[in-house]
């Protein structure tokens, strides 16, 4: 079990927007999270990334509470927007940045990047541009492989697909689908696209404010069972 939550609540001017009795994610699983503007997603991303404080109860990363311990940054990568990015830098720069976070050589790296040519399409390396000058999609492809780059146990991405042309969303999909079938990375994915969260996830978390209303595993039927759910 690598991640562990219970009675995570969070109140902002005494209106709750989380409260999640309890969650668990095991090793390998891909998780997605789904649900509508201000059902909570993000602000369960920051507490597990302990970007901010819960009001009440405890996430557990590998049995350590994430306030308590810097244990899990070691083997924890996340993107959840361009914040996370250091925009002054060209792509190559941030790249060599990251990797020497993780006592990586400048040949490790551009090695690391070859593999992520495809996924990149020819619109990310050499440009000679830095990373605040690209696209909203070309810095999420930016963010997204320097969280590969650590080669973590535990991922996180808000809205990846966001932003991303269609040929990217399924490349993206394939590269997720690939770390899935090695078996040694949890991933927690948020999205408004439920076609790609139930093409890549093991289970379905649904959110309505605040609150886990469904948790379900999936399969053939999942993906209708959402839209009826958010048609209604």
């Amino acid at each position: 079990m690598i991640l562990a939550i219970k009675d995570l609540k969070k109140v902002y001017d005494g209106v709750p927007v989380l409260d999640i009795a309890q969650l668990q994610v095991g090793q390998g699983e891909t998780i997605g999270l789904v649900g509508n503007n201000g059902a909570g997603k993000t602000t369960l991303f920051r507490m597990i990334l302990d970007l901010i404080r819960p009001s009440a109860g405890t996430v557990l990363s590998n049995g350590e509470n994430v306030m308590q311990s810097d244990t899990w940054k070691n083997y924890t990568a996340s993107y959840l927007d361009e914040g996370f990015l250091i925009d002054y830098l060209t792509p190559e720069e941030y790249f060599l940045f990251i990797g020497s976070l993780n006592n990586q050589t400048a040949a490790h790296v551009k090695d690391y990047l070859t593999r992520y040519e495809e996924f990149f399409n020819g619109e990310i390396l050499n440009k000679g541009k830095y990373i605040r000058d690209f696209s909203k999609g070309n810095q999420n492809k930016v963010g997204i492989a320097a969280a590969l780059m650590q080669n973590p146990e535990l991922l996180v991405l808000d809205e990846p697909f966001a932003n991303l042309d269609p040929t990217t969303q399924i490349r993206l999909k394939t590269l997720i689908r690939s770390f899935k079938r090695q078996g040694n990375m949890s991933t927690l994915i948020s999205s408004h696209d439920l076609n790609h969260v139930t093409d890549v996830c093991d289970r379905i978390i649904l959110l309505e404010k605040g609150m886990i209303i469904k948790d379900i595993h999936t399969d053939e039927n999942t993906l209708k069972a959402l839209e009826e759910y958010f048609s209604e």
